[in-house]
């Protein structure tokens, strides 16, 4: 609380130590002025409440508020001082640092304290979220997003931006060659596609030219079919581009392919995710075989299981031809004549093949022909993936584009998009073969 100012009281005189009386002004043994003693300091706090002792109160620099501007009338408000416009003092009266740190008087928080150890600091700002964020550029040759356009895929075939699920790299393929095109699609009813197709070009020794395309379907029903597919279409394709340069009859080494290729899907059984004694619950990695080399004068097929080759002459006018037989149920009906052909394909048995590779078949008996047409066409290559939507030779004739000898990847496309409208139940593999086989498509591919 507040306290009135008194007067100066002595016990004895400052000058000789001779003990004085109240109201004394001189001292009585020396006549010593008792008025020019000092007035004593004001009392002051020893301690101020944090514990630290005060800064001494300047004598000389008298704390100068500044004084307020006059109002300018009646209806004239008086200036109003914001806190960071004063200049303070300390509770000496010394004067602050005129570049006080500022302070934030609107909602009455400091922001001048300097930190303690036991201070709350803020949390550390959160990831960005990558769903709402702007990805940057992929760097080139990074495989992009087909949602977003713009996110990276990782190896779990995800978009690290949105998290779109891709496509599978086999879901849709195509290729095609001077003198072969293929095309192949999961369809619209299949969660993979387990077809696979290889087609290539080589040179025979005479210099004329070899084209190849091989088109293998993998079987549902087995174990790991697509894998089969890839090793039987591959290891046939390397074995011709091996034969025929070397002068081996293409019919032969159509059947020297169909051996290596089997070899090669056998394999995949003795492998340890494969492998009987460790999955008895799997069975054997299995597919079917169907493949075609024309040369310019000859046409060879070979299959084993119910893929097919159909021959479709330019001059519509000529009758087509189917060239292959199917390893089938219904196939074999209609050889024994017990059931027509239509009364056959209607059974659901229809479809159960009776010949493929893999190492679980019966007995492998690797089929093939030789033709020589006598007029120009195409070699369609097939899974019964298409077929099952153009059985008929007259409905697959009708169903080849006019100009697939000049256009054979347009014709491919248009023959898996026929597939598709039919309903896609299937995968779709469908390879097309000009004959006679252009000049222009000699040399290895």
């Amino acid at each position: 609380m507040s306290q009135m100012p008194q007067s100066t009281a002595l016990s004895r005189c400052p000058s000789c130590e001779e003990p004085l009386e109240s109201g004394d002004r001189f001292c009585g043994a020396c006549g010593y002025d008792l008025s020019v003693v000092p007035a004593p300091p004001p009392d002051t706090p020893t301690l101020t409440m944090n514990g630290m002792a005060p800064h001494p109160r300047s004598e000389t620099a008298p704390v100068d508020w500044p004084t307020a501007p006059e109002a300018g009338g009646a209806n004239t408000p008086a200036a109003v001082h914001l806190p960071s416009d004063i200049q303070g003092t300390d509770s000496g009266g010394s004067q602050l640092p005129t570049t006080a740190p500022a302070k934030d008087v609107s909602k009455g928080v400091r922001f001048d304290r300097p930190s303690d150890a036991d201070d709350y600091h803020l949390a550390a700002p959160q990831p960005v979220d990558p769903r709402t964020s702007v990805p940057s550029t992929p760097p080139a040759g990074t495989k992009v997003c087909v949602a977003c356009r713009s996110g990276q895929v990782d190896s779990d075939g995800y978009c690290e931006n949105c998290g779109h699920a891709q496509p599978r790299e086999r879901d849709h393929v195509e290729q095609e060659l001077d003198a072969v095109a293929a095309v192949s699609d999961r369809g619209l009813r299949h969660h993979r596609n387990e077809d696979a197709f290889a087609v290539s070009s080589t040179a025979l020794p005479d210099g004329s030219p070899a084209v190849v395309a091989v088109v293998c379907d993998g079987v549902s029903s087995a174990t790991r079919p697509d894998e089969a597919s890839i090793a039987a279409a591959a290891a046939a394709n390397e074995a011709l581009l091996a034969a025929l340069p070397r002068g081996t009859h293409p019919q032969q080494a159509m059947h020297d392919a169909i051996i290596a290729a089997s070899h090669a899907v056998n394999a995949l059984a003795t492998e340890p995710e494969t492998a009987q004694e460790h999955s008895p619950h799997q069975n054997a990695p299995a597919c079917t075989f169907v493949g075609a080399v024309v040369t310019t004068g000859l046409l060879v097929v070979g299959w084993v299981g119910d893929s097919r080759v159909y021959w479709i002459p330019v001059d519509r006018s000529a009758p087509p031809a189917r060239l292959t037989e199917d390893d089938s149920w219904a196939a074999q009906m209609v050889a024994a004549g017990l059931m027509s052909e239509a009364e056959a394909y209607a059974d659901e048995r229809a479809h159960a093949i009776t010949g493929w590779l893999g190492a679980d078949a019966y007995e492998l008996e690797p089929h093939t022909a030789s033709f020589k047409p006598d007029r120009p066409g195409v070699a369609v290559v097939c899974t019964d993936g298409l077929w099952n939507y153009a059985e008929a030779v007259e409905e697959m004739a009708e169903a080849v584009p006019s100009d697939a000898e000049r256009r054979p990847l347009h014709a491919a496309q248009v023959l898996v998009g026929h597939a598709l409208d039919g309903g896609g139940h299937d995968n779709v593999t469908v390879a097309v073969l000009p004959f006679p086989a252009p000049l222009q498509g000699a040399g290895s591919a």
